[in-house]
């Protein structure tokens, strides 16, 4: 199994000057040099800073790389009406030689929904939405001129060519952790599910998603497991002690609550949740998620910053390829 395991870099779309685009597309050249799976971009328009548009980042970037794969980690389907992005997504994969992976889930985010004139309905009629949307990606990327009557959608004998370069059609991710909504998605539409978390509650859902693919009949290993998580990678524990004290003491971490804990229950908690460590206690993590069933592993570099530099990418993006890919993919 760990000879079949894919990586992933999900790069940030964050722009504040022109060498933001300059830093980007250097990063994305250097995870494709270092043999890296794929790099993906999350589908955000505000969530607090100035960014690019992911769909538009993806299609510069098809021209300049050749053999690393394009994702989306995770389109807002509310965004975008789903036979546009049927076409939006053939036009991608022809582009790029049949590189495109779609990622694509409900939208969760109620201010970018409500600042950019969205609706932002309960989350029932989002998973609705984007059951919907699924079909009809699916229908034009593989029918001549389908069509199709849903209560948020429609589609009249549309057509949609050329077709996507991959056959049947370009893999579908979806994201998220909802149990009882989408998870059901994933077994009826996805070819990968992409959770986050402890592994505890990870390898929890997967036990779920299989119950699901059960009721459906549909076999559960044609899913890929896919598991996201922020890297920080050391060469030694004191270089990512200093690093996490940084982090700690200027609030970084958003997603761990730091009153009341001290530095070292945040640090339990945050290496609970993330791949974080030396070479070495990163490939004992990974060893761990290969065992409770994940196929494929992609990661943000977070490091000490906000916005770290070209050098800081690159040693981590080096790091984890050589002390945790190649071991991982030569066991």
């Amino acid at each position: 199994m760990m000879k079949s395991m894919k990586f992933g870099v999900q790069l940030s779309a964050r722009y504040y000057s022109p060498e933001d685009w300059d830093v980007l597309k250097s990063t994305a050249l250097y995870c494709e040099q270092l043999g890296y799976d794929s790099i993906w971009f999350g589908d955000h328009l505000i969530t607090g800073s100035s960014r690019l548009e992911c769909w538009t980042v993806l299609s510069a970037l098809s021209a300049i790389t050749s053999k690393i794969r394009l994702g989306t980690l995770v389109l807002c389907n509310n965004w975008r009406n789903p036979a546009l992005l049927a076409k939006m997504s053939a036009t991608l994969d022809v582009i790029s030689q049949g590189r495109l992976e779609l990622g694509i889930g409900s939208g969760w985010n109620k201010d970018e929904h409500e600042t950019y004139g969205y609706a932002f309905p309960e989350p029932r009629v989002r998973i609705g939405m984007l059951r919907e949307g699924l079909e009809i990606i699916k229908r034009m990327w593989t029918e001549d001129k389908p069509s199709y009557q849903g209560k948020y959608y429609k589609i009249s004998n549309v057509v949609c060519e050329p077709k996507p370069v991959q056959k049947p059609h370009p893999p579908i991710t979806i994201g998220g952790s909802g149990e009882q909504l989408t998870l059901r998605a994933v077994a009826a539409y996805a070819d990968r599910w992409n959770g986050s978390g402890p592994p505890e509650e990870y390898k929890r859902r997967l036990d779920i998603l299989q119950k699901y693919c059960q009721r459906i009949r549909r076999d559960y290993t044609t899913i890929d497991k896919t598991y996201y998580s922020s890297m920080d990678i050391y060469n030694t524990e004191d270089e990512l002690l200093r690093a996490m004290k940084e982090i700690y003491q200027t609030g970084l971490d958003q997603r761990i609550q730091l009153q009341n804990l001290s530095f070292e229950e945040w640090l339990v908690a945050f290496r609970s949740r993330n791949m974080v460590g030396t070479p070495e206690e990163c490939l004992k993590k990974m060893r761990q998620l290969v065992d409770i069933g994940v196929t494929y592993y992609t990661f943000s570099i977070r490091a000490a910053r906000k916005a770290p530099n070209l050098t800081e990418r690159r040693k981590s993006l080096r790091l984890f390829a050589e002390g945790v890919i190649n071991q991982i993919k030569s066991e």
